[in-house]
């Protein structure tokens, strides 16, 4: 994958610099000041320089020098986006106080049922055209097509119970050894039957940034030790949430004309979240918490978070759609003609 287009001064400075030697050049962090919280979730230029750091961690750019992956200027660039990415969480995410005495479980589960988001999932099976599903699937394309890598992170993190069910989810994800099976895998033959290119990052200069801001919250929890609480919470809600919208997906897809390759990723989450869902929440989640009681803020705190900008991401949608308008960067597809070209001399700051 190439490095993407700048969305502003920040990506501006990041991918120029990524475009030179490692350690040859200063990183100022121009454009570091948002106001309100929201706004910060859904800032391209913000989110899209912090996906590019966390990028450098999997597969990282061909277009990209050597060396970044660990520069302490970038690292030091990066953990300054992370601090307002997470005042921006703890600005949006409230979580309300618990009963004393309910398990870790129950907690989770009141905190989903509580949640009042609009239900993308219902537009999808019911009305919505071929056009959005499209466009619903290439923004998901950004993490499905690394379905359970970001997870991943926790299991040297974890130990006992809670890394074995951990292990035995992302199993399931990894395909169990075949690779046919895999859910990226999956992901990628129904973006072929909607006419999609399926190759990793293809439409990330169309996403925008609420888009991205889901995938730098499972990132941003997973490559931080401290945050191994917030990712399992992250992980919980994600499967306990997981199996009725997907069967509405199924059915969306099935109406539009998909056959069963096509909807196959979304059945298959029908039957496997519905296991993974009792797994996270009291085998992942539960013994965690036994094990480290302190945690227990931090797994609700996560998946508060995940509730919280998959609402913001369908409001985007269905706004979008509302209004006729597309849910897509599609202005911004076109890549310069001398983006191919690779800076490999000279030193010295990048302006800010």
């Amino acid at each position: 994958m190439r490095l993407p287009i700048a969305r502003g001064p920040l990506t501006d400075e990041l991918i120029s610099a990524l475009r030179r030697p490692a350690g040859s050049v200063r990183l100022f962090g121009a454009g570091l000041a948002l106001d309100p919280p929201a706004a910060v979730l859904a800032d391209d230029d913000l989110q899209l320089g912090l996906w590019t750091c966390y990028e450098l961690h999997y597969g990282g750019f061909t277009d990209a020098q050597p060396g970044w992956e660990w520069e302490p200027e970038l690292m030091s660039w990066t953990r300054a986006l992370e601090d307002l990415f997470s005042s921006a969480l703890r600005g949006c995410v409230r979580l309300e106080p618990a009963p004393a005495g309910n398990s870790i479980a129950d907690r989770l589960r009141a905190l989903i049922d509580a949640d009042s988001g609009p239900e993308l999932s219902r537009q999808l099976q019911s009305s919505a055209t071929a056009e959005e599903f499209r466009e619903f699937v290439t923004h998901r394309s950004i993490y499905h097509l690394k379905e359970a890598d970001p997870h991943s992170w926790a299991i040297p993190r974890l130990r006992g119970k809670a890394k074995a069910a951990l292990v035995e989810i992302l199993s399931d994800e990894y395909g169990a050894g075949s690779v046919s099976r895999m859910h990226s895998e999956l992901f990628r033959a129904t973006m072929r039957s909607l006419g999609l290119d399926d190759s990793y990052g293809h439409y990330l200069d169309q996403v925008p940034g609420v888009t991205l801001a889901i995938n730098n919250l499972m990132s941003y929890f997973g490559l931080h030790r401290e945050n191994r609480g917030a990712l399992a919470g992250h992980l919980a809600a994600f499967e306990m949430t997981s199996s009725t919208p997907n069967r509405r997906y199924g059915k969306g897809l099935r109406r539009l004309g998909g056959d069963a390759t096509a909807t196959r990723f979304y059945d298959e989450h029908v039957t496997a979240d519905a296991l993974h869902e009792q797994l996270a929440a009291h085998d992942l989640c539960g013994s965690l918490v036994a094990d480290e009681p302190e945690l227990a803020d931090d797994v609700l705190f996560g998946a508060a978070c995940a509730l919280h900008l998959d609402n913001v991401f369908a409001e985007h949608l269905l706004s979008c759609w509302t209004t006729g308008s597309s849910s897509l960067r599609t202005a911004e597809t076109e890549r310069p003609a001398d983006r191919d070209v690779v800076s490999t001399t000279g030193a010295g700051a990048v302006a800010g």
